[in-house]
């Protein structure tokens, strides 16, 4: 730890990297997902069960976790160093379910509490005075016992080191394998055993792998070694040891050797790896050491692990923006059909032109509008009052047909994206068993409403347009409705914007339109109240279709909990912490 950071600021940084994974969630199916999700509880739980109870209490006695094979021989020789039988031992597999943690009596209030390991329940147990024999020791195996943690205060334990006999690490129990690995990533340092011709083993590399990214202290105890194969089995595990980063590793031989009748070594079988442990003990600078080189060894590798975090969840932020995009890109194409299908004069045709042609009349109307504006007015008021029906017919065709539109765009923008989402791992967990590729129920009755809606807003333009036109009160109050179809006609008409109105469309009745709405209001007004109305026609389907594309963007999670950017600076202050210890 550096000059200016106090072990105070140290907690602060670790309960707040415990608090950010704690709360982190990476809710899409992405590859490696399933990988930075253990990661993540691997992490919470260490800074759990190990790194912040260490940080708090840097003085507690060092927990030796004894780990192993099946059948290795753990419990037999945590009886050997105690001197008597404190952990059952035995051919049943599994025979340590119930781990069991040995301290000296004065030791006992570092470890009643749930300073370490919290989520396992305490339960106190005791030593048995008369002989027992090893097969009987220790509580039975017990499926239910993986949650809890039997205590014996024992004065053959030196003070100021705890031991704590652990489950097989390759057990035939999933609850066994994960509870070793629990107490094992607790540990300040390892008793790790393996036998004469297992040591080469994968699972136990693999653990043993992990403490060398942890730098933690590691005895390895060579069980049940043949005397003419010593040599030969010693220096094949120590080289192995030295190649994968482990040469510091003690390693200690325990011969082949009859049990007695109470199931115990012989005394002197396992006296090294005793001795060592009482030097460890004895040597208060040294436990100190040991405590801090692992704990920063473990910081370090919690580092790179929060990292890791860090990248998974930025490829999930990107994961959800791409299938957002997706939705997106696939709808705001849809009201780029839509508004292009209401310009070119596609809406012209069909049922709009001949309720159109319906509401201008015959030829005799054109001629009439071409001879004499004055005399058009004049004959445009009285069709208005006398034939109302007609602007009406025009406005439900154009609802009928853009309508028709509106929901065909829907339709292809929601099967662009289904078929998207479903190309793509997470989008294909987001959307299950159900079918997006159509409409949402009622979209047929949304976009008709909306429809009426904005055909209703023509209607309010126009009547504001001639509020300051009192020679042509007259005509507005009578011929709102068909001043209002005259409108949509030429907004269905444009092909250049401001610039120009497309002649010729549908036989020439655009022109009327456009020419009608000139004489009431002037060509700046129209092309004013042209723009006015088709801005409002895309807001509107812009909103509708925004409205439309949720049905997949409220699939997509929220959020994955912490920003990437903060994990990434947790990280790197991890990495500074470990680096100034």
């Amino acid at each position: 730890m550096s000059s200016d950071e106090t072990p105070g600021q140290a907690v602060e940084l670790l309960e707040a990297v415990h608090r950010d994974l704690a709360a982190m969630s990476l809710p899409l199916a992405l590859p490696g997902s399933d990988d930075a999700r253990q990661g993540i509880r691997s992490a919470v739980a260490q800074l759990e069960d190990y790194i912040l109870p260490r940080y708090r209490s840097l003085e507690a006695p060092l927990l030796a976790v004894v780990g192993g094979s099946t059948g290795a021989g753990k419990s037999t020789l945590v009886n050997g160093l105690v001197g008597h039988a404190v952990t059952r031992a035995g051919a049943i597999r599994p025979t340590t379910r119930q781990p069991i943690l040995l301290h000296h009596p004065a030791d006992g209030r570092w470890f009643e509490d749930q300073r370490v390991l919290p989520n396992l329940s305490r339960i106190r147990g005791s030593v048995i005075r008369e002989p027992l024999p090893a097969s009987e020791a220790g509580p039975p195996p017990d499926p239910a016992a993986v949650t809890s943690l039997v205590l014996v205060a024992d004065p053959a334990v030196p003070q100021g080191i705890a031991l704590l006999d652990a489950p097989d690490v390759d057990s035939i129990s999933a609850d066994n394998r994960k509870l070793a690995g629990q107490l094992l990533a607790a540990a300040d340092l390892w008793v790790f055993v393996t036998t004469a011709n297992r040591y080469a083993d994968a699972v136990p590399w693999r653990l043993l792998l992990d403490a060398a990214s942890r730098d933690i202290m590691v005895a390895v105890v060579l069980d049940r070694v043949p005397a003419a194969a010593e040599a030969e089995v010693s220096a094949d595990l120590q080289s192995m040891l030295s190649r994968e980063g482990l040469g510091g590793a003690r390693l200690f031989v325990v011969p082949e050797a009859a049990l007695d009748g109470m199931g115990m070594l012989p005394p002197g079988a396992v006296g090294p790896v005793r001795l060592w442990l009482q030097e460890i003990a004895a040597d208060a600078a040294g436990r100190a050491d040991i405590a801090r080189r692992t704990l920063n060894g473990t910081v370090k590798a919690l580092g790179s692990r929060v990292e890791a975090v860090a990248q998974a969840a930025a490829a999930q932020e990107h994961a959800a923006q791409v299938l957002a995009g997706d939705a997106q890109d696939a709808y705001r194409a849809a009201v780029a059909r839509i508004l292009e299908a209401t310009r070119d004069g596609a809406l012209l045709r069909g049922e709009v032109l001949a309720r159109w042609q319906d509401f201008v009349g015959t030829g005799e109307f054109f001629r009439a509008m071409e001879q004499n504006i004055g005399r058009f007015r004049d004959r445009v008021g009285a069709f208005f009052r006398g034939e109302p029906t007609p602007a009406v017919r025009v406005e439900t065709a154009i609802e009928s047909g853009l309508q028709a539109v509106i929901i065909d765009e829907a339709a292809t923008a929601a099967e662009a994206t289904d078929q998207r989402w479903r190309s793509d791992p997470a989008g294909r967990q987001l959307l299950g068993a159900d079918d997006l590729s159509g409409t949402s129920e009622g979209f047929a009755g949304k976009a008709a409403a909306e429809i009426r809606a904005w055909q209703g807003s023509l209607m309010e333009l126009i009547r504001t347009e001639g509020q300051g036109k009192r020679t042509q009160a007259r005509w507005l109050s009578f011929g709102i409705n068909g001043l209002g179809a005259a409108l949509m006609i030429v907004v269905f008409s444009m092909t250049a914007g401001l610039t120009g109105l497309e002649i010729g469309v549908a036989g020439g009745t655009a022109v009327v339109g456009q020419r009608l709405l000139e004489a009431v209001f002037g060509e700046d007004a129209v092309r004013r109240l042209a723009k006015t109305a088709r801005e409002d026609l895309h807001a509107r389907c812009q909103l509708l279709l925004q409205a439309e594309q949720q049905r997949f963007l409220a699939r997509l999670p929220v959020s994955g909990g912490v920003p990437p950017a903060v994990l990434e600076g947790h990280a790197a202050a991890l990495r500074r912490l470990a680096a100034s210890a």
